[in-house]
C-alpha cells in the first residue's frame, strides 16, 4: 500500500493519496475537484481558496494533525494584508500536502458554483459560464523558430489551460503586439467557448494579470415591455434589474397588428427594428449604470422573446407569422455578436438568443420551460406566462405540450379606461364588501388600505393614479364575487346592485372605485368596456390551456404556475374566480415570477442549460390554436365568469358567486327588455 499522504476533499467527498510536497490545487485537478483558478497556479488570483480541516475523523477514517499542510508562505501573507483572507483559509496553489488531510472547498471557491434562488421551490442554478479569464504565460518570439504572436498565445491556451484550437477577431488582433510585451509576455484572456462552436473565441487581452469580474445580461424582449438582468458572471449575482415599454406599441399594441403594420407598409420592419433595438441599448445603459460599470465589461448576453418580437429583433420580416402555416425563418438557437444588432456593449460581445417553439410559441416560452423544467415533473402541471401573448406549457417527464393565446394587452392595463403599468400611485390590490358593495384597495408604493388612518398622507406624493394589470383581475374578481357583475360580464345598475357605486354609462354601467375629484385627482371606474376586454383576455388564455388538456386527455391538472411579469401579483383565488385558470385547489397555484427571464438568467450562467433546452424544445409538442376547432368552443364557454359550462367545484366550495344577471330587467321596470326589431 502506498505510504503517500490521503487527501479527501469536500462536500464532493473526492479522494486519493498523492506524494507529500503536491500542492492543494494539483491534487484538486487530478481528482477532478471543482477548484477554481484564473492564473493557473501561479498565486495571484486567490480563487483557490481551500479551508483544510483538522482534528480525528472517525467518518473517513483520518487523524489530520495540524501539520497536514506545509507552513504559510509570504504568497498567502500578501494576500490576507492586501484582500483580508478569512482566517482559516489557505491558497490550493500555495499549500502542499504533508500528510493525511481533509479539505473543504467553499462554495465561493467552485467554477461551478451554485446561485442562491430566491424562491426555495425553484431550481438552482450551477455556473458554468461560457465566457472565462485565463492568464498565460506566452512564449516570446524567436529568431530560429518563427511564428504569430497569436499563435503563440492560442498555444500557450492549449498548453496551459488545455483549450480548443481558438480565434479572434482583428480588433483583439491590433493591439495583441503591445499587450503581450507591455504585460512582458503574461496576460489575461477572455474567452468565450460556446457549447455548440467547434472554436473559441478570444474576445480580449488585458497585459498582466486582470482580475475582473466580467459581466452578462439575461434580456426577456416583451410585447409590451422589456426586462434585463446584469449578472456577475463570476459570482452569478444579479447586480441591476429593470426594464422600459416597448416603443414598437405605436405600431400597434399586439402582435398581429406589429405584423399587420408590415403587410400594410413594405419595409415597415426595419423602422421597427430600429426601435426597439434603440430602446434595448438604452434600457442596457440603465442596467449598468445602476450597477457602475462599464459597458465594455458586458461580454455576453442572452435574449428571450416571442416569435414575433425575435424576427422584429433580429431584423427579418415577420409577414410569415400573420397567415398560416405561421413558418419562422429559424426555429434553431442563435449566437452571433451583440454589435451585429446595435447593442452597445464589449465590442466582441457575443449574444445568444435561445430556440424557439413553434410558430407562435417562442424563445420566452423555452425560457419559461427551462426555468420551471415540466419535462422534469412527476405530477402533471399548467404553465401559464400571462402577458400579451400568453405562452402556455402543460405535462411532465412523460410529455410536455406547449401553445400560445393570444391574450393582449388587458391584463398588463392597456385597453383598460383607467388602465396603467405597475408604478406608484398604481391600485393594485382590491377587496370589495359583499353586503354594502364598498372597496377598499391599495396602491404600488405604500402598504396601507384606503380605509387606513394616514392612507391619504401617506400617498399623497404619488396619488392614486389608476388601475395596473393585478388591480384590474381582483377588482373585477371582486365586482362578480360581491355581485356587482354578473356571470355574463354585465354591470348591474345601482337599484338592480344596491350602491350608488354603479352609475349609468351610456347604454351600461360603471362602477366607481375611487373619486378622487374633489381633490383634483381622477374619478377611477371600472366600465363595462374594461371588463370586456378582460373576458377575451381570459377567456383566450384558458381556450388555450383547455385545448392543451383536451390534447392531454385530462379534465384536471395537479397544479398551476403562474409566470409573467405580473404573474408573482395575481391572487390564485381571483384568477380562479374569473376562470383565467382551471379549478384546482388554491395551494396548488404557485408563482414563479418574470419566468421567461429567470430562463434566460439560466441559459447566461449556465452552458450546459443551453443544450439542455435545445434539446428539450425539439421534444416538446407544439399546438396550433389557430386552427383548432374546439379552441373556439373553449373561448366561447370561457367568456362567461368563470365559465358558461364547467362547474368549478373546488371554487364553489370556498367562494359560492351569486346568482345575478342583469340583461333580463330594465332598470326599475321589473320586467324583461324589450327587444328591437
Amino acid at each position: 500500500m502506498s505510504n503517500n499522504p490521503l487527501v479527501i476533499f469536500t462536500p464532493s467527498g473526492k479522494r486519493g493519496r498523492f506524494p507529500v510536497g503536491t500542492k492543494v490545487l494539483d491534487a484538486a485537478r487530478q481528482l477532478g475537484v471543482d477548484l477554481d483558478s484564473v492564473c493557473g497556479g501561479r498565486g495571484i488570483c486567490s480563487k483557490c481558496q481551500i479551508t483544510p480541516m483538522f482534528g480525528d475523523f472517525p467518518k473517513h477514517g483520518v487523524n489530520v494533525r495540524p501539520d497536514a499542510l506545509s507552513e504559510w508562505n509570504a504568497v498567502e501573507e500578501r494576500y490576507k494584508s492586501k484582500r483580508h483572507l478569512i482566517d482559516g483559509r489557505r491558497l490550493g496553489c500555495q499549500a502542499t500536502v504533508q500528510g493525511d488531510v481533509i479539505i473543504d472547498v467553499p462554495p465561493e471557491s467552485q467554477v461551478h458554483k451554485q446561485v442562491v434562488r430566491k424562491r426555495a421551490e425553484a431550481r438552482e442554478i450551477t455556473l458554468d459560464v461560457a465566457t472565462r479569464l485565463y492568464l498565460v504565460d506566452v512564449e516570446q518570439p524567436d529568431m530560429h523558430d518563427p511564428s504569430g504572436d497569436l499563435e503563440r498565445l492560442v498555444a500557450a491556451l492549449r498548453e496551459q489551460w488545455d483549450l480548443p484550437e481558438l480565434e479572434a477577431d482583428f480588433s483583439v488582433l491590433a493591439d495583441l503586439q503591445k499587450t503581450l510585451r507591455k504585460g512582458n509576455w503574461q496576460v489575461t484572456c477572455a474567452v468565450h467557448q460556446g457549447h455548440n462552436e467547434e472554436r473559441g473565441h478570444i474576445l480580449q487581452v488585458w497585459p498582466g494579470f486582470f482580475e475582473g469580474p466580467l459581466y452578462g445580461l439575461a434580456v426577456d424582449l416583451g410585447s409590451t415591455t422589456i426586462a434585463a438582468h446584469l449578472c456577475d458572471l463570476d459570482s452569478g449575482e444579479v447586480l441591476a434589474s429593470s426594464g422600459i415599454m416597448n416603443p414598437q406599441i405605436r405600431f400597434g399594441e399586439d402582435l398581429m397588428s406589429r405584423v399587420s403594420y408590415v403587410m400594410m407598409n413594405p419595409g415597415g420592419h426595419t423602422e421597427m427594428s430600429r426601435v426597439v433595438r434603440e430602446a434595448m441599448d438604452a434600457l442596457i445603459g440603465e442596467v449598468v449604470a445602476e450597477a457602475g460599470i462599464p459597458r465594455d465589461l458586458v461580454m455576453e448576453t442572452v435574449l428571450v422573446s416571442n416569435p414575433v418580437m425575435h424576427h422584429l429583433f433580429l431584423g427579418l420580416d415577420p409577414v410569415e407569422l400573420g397567415q398560416a402555416p405561421f413558418a419562422l425563418a429559424t426555429a434553431n438557437s442563435l449566437t452571433l455578436k451583440a454589435a451585429e444588432v446595435g447593442l452597445t456593449l464589449h465590442p466582441q460581445a457575443r449574444l445568444y438568443y435561445l430556440p424557439c417553439i413553434a410558430g407562435h410559441v417562442g424563445a420566452d416560452a423555452a425560457a419559461v420551460a427551462l426555468s420551471e423544467a415540466p419535462y422534469k415533473s412527476e405530477d402533471l402541471v399548467l404553465i401559464v406566462d400571462v402577458g400579451t401573448n400568453a405562452e402556455i406549457l402543460l405535462g411532465n417527464k412523460e410529455r410536455v405540450l406547449a401553445c400560445s393565446s393570444p391574450t393582449g394587452p388587458a391584463f398588463e392595463g392597456a385597453q383598460i379606461s383607467s388602465g396603467q403599468r405597475a408604478a406608484p400611485g398604481a391600485i393594485e390590490t382590491v377587496r370589495i364588501d359583499p353586503v354594502t358593495k364598498e372597496p377598499r384597495f391599495r396602491v404600488i408604493g405604500c402598504d396601507l388600505w384606503s380605509d387606513e388612518d394616514g392612507f391619504a398622507e401617506a400617498t399623497a406624493q404619488t396619488g392614486i393614479t389608476g388601475i395596473c394589470g393585478s388591480g384590474i383581475i381582483e377588482v373585477i374578481a371582486e365586482m362578480r364575487m360581491a355581485g356587482i357583475v354578473d356571470a355574463g360580464g354585465l354591470i348591474g345598475s345601482a337599484a338592480q346592485v344596491g350602491t350608488d357605486r354603479c352609475i349609468e354609462d351610456g347604454r351600461t354601467h360603471s362602477y366607481v372605485l375611487y373619486d378622487g375629484r374633489e381633490g383634483d385627482g381622477p374619478l377611477i371606474t371600472v366600465t363595462n368596456g374594461d371588463i370586456r376586454a378582460i373576458q377575451l383576455a381570459k377567456a383566450a388564455l384558458y381556450a388555450g390551456a383547455r385545448l392543451l388538456m383536451d390534447k392531454m386527455g385530462v379534465d384536471t391538472v395537479d397544479r398551476v404556475t403562474l409566470a409573467g411579469a405580473f404573474g408573482a401579483h395575481i391572487s390564485p383565488l381571483h384568477a380562479m374566480v374569473l376562470g383565467m385558470i382551471p379549478d384546482v385547489a388554491l395551494d396548488k397555484v404557485a408563482s414563479a415570477g418574470n419566468a421567461a427571464g429567470t430562463g434566460a438568467r439560466i441559459a447566461l450562467l449556465n452552458m450546459g442549460a443551453r443544450a439542455e433546452i435545445e434539446q428539450v424544445v425539439r421534444d416538446i409538442e407544439k399546438i396550433e390554436t389557430a386552427v383548432e376547432p374546439r379552441f373556439q368552443e373553449h373561448f366561447v364557454n370561457a367568456s362567461n365568469i368563470p365559465n358558461a359550462v364547467e362547474p368549478f367545484p373546488l371554487l364553489a366550495e370556498i367562494a359560492p358567486l351569486p346568482d345575478v344577471s342583469f340583461n333580463q330587467k330594465s332598470e326599475g321596470s321589473g320586467g324583461r327588455r324589450r327587444r328591437r326589431r
